[in-house]
């Protein structure tokens, strides 16, 4: 298979590396410096880049067939325009807040506590992520995917970074530290006692890993997916 990586950082050299020991190609690195390139050249393309560029990334590969995987996040705000183009391009597109295998076991484990606690309302519900320094949204995509999660199945109407919970949203904090690949805490709290889920990644190569699996899955096939369906969930 032969892949164009949209986003050549530290993310993208690590999606390189695993993609190369699967017996797949590198045909495209697209990074800050490059002007022009041929996506044609890909049977598919995987996009981390930055929040500016990736509506521009996609758009590129939906009109011109190629299927694209995206774990860039900090765009959502464009979301259904890209959905709209892919299905009017009878193209192919996964979006991930994160690729990770074990990232979207803790989704669906966050959905299940959720709708288990839903008339709970004793308890209220913080979140805490962590990130390297690098990382340029605040809260993560992983975050507000844990939040609408919680949100989908109990009292509460959003979210909010680093406040007090106030009209039924949930205050989630971020915190930027070195060398921190992502830790995401959902935390239910009473009066007598708390409830406590979390995921800590240990380096990239979950999520790397995860991005090349859902790019051997996309290719030949129509349509706007996300990881559970790659992983059947």
């Amino acid at each position: 298979m032969k892949i164009a990586l949209l986003g050549y950082g530290k993310m993208g050299q690590t999606i390189e590396k695993i993609a190369v020991s699967r017996g797949h190609e590198i045909v495209v690195k697209v990074d800050e410096n490059t002007k022009e390139y041929d996506i044609t050249q890909a049977d598919v393309a995987i996009d981390f880049s930055i929040p500016t560029a990736a509506v521009n990334n996609i758009s590129n590969c939906l009109k011109h067939q190629v299927p694209v995987v995206s774990g860039t996040t900090g765009w959502l705000q464009n979301y259904q325009d890209m959905v709209s183009l892919c299905n009017e391009q009878q193209g192919a597109f996964i979006y991930a807040s994160n690729f990770s295998l074990g990232v979207n076991i803790f989704f669906e484990l966050n959905q299940h506590l959720a709708k288990m606690m839903k008339n709970l309302s004793q308890y209220e519900v913080t979140m805490e992520e962590v990130h390297h320094k690098q990382k340029l949204d605040e809260p993560s995509g992983t975050a507000i995917t844990l939040a609408e999660g919680v949100i989908e199945h109990t009292k509460y109407k959003g979210w909010e970074v680093d406040k007090a919970s106030k009209d039924l949203h949930i205050p989630i904090k971020a915190i930027r530290s070195p060398e921190v690949p992502g830790t995401h805490v959902v935390d239910y709290t009473s009066e007598v006692d708390s409830i406590e889920i979390k995921h800590t990644a240990h380096n990239r190569q979950g999520f790397a890993l995860g991005a090349v699996v859902a790019s051997e899955w996309i290719v030949g096939k129509k349509g706007v997916f996300s990881m559970r369906d790659v992983l059947g969930l």
